[in-house]
């Protein structure tokens, strides 16, 4: 499923979901408790340098044909380690 940003510029695909309240830790240095207390989208990037991100559940907007779309832009996500 392709991820978007609010403007609908590709954020990548979702490689991961976790419901809200999950005991299964994100790969990542910040933001991991409140990750697993809203739950969470791990995302693979698009392009050669881009890294993997996660969207918590509270910025996602909604979720129709085949889109997630987000509330923040790319570089406001949780980066994965």
């Amino acid at each position: 499923m392709t991820v978007a940003d609010p403007a609908g510029a590709e954020v990548g695909t979702v490689s991961a979901v976790q419901q809200p309240g999950t005991h299964v830790r994100p790969e990542a240095d910040a933001d991991v408790e409140a990750l697993m207390v809203a739950g969470y989208l791990r995302i693979d990037g698009t392009g050669l340098f881009s890294h993997d991100v996660y969207a918590s559940g509270d910025q996602i907007v909604e979720a129709l044909e085949g889109t997630v779309v987000l509330s923040v832009t790319r570089d406001q996500l949780t980066r994965a380690t």
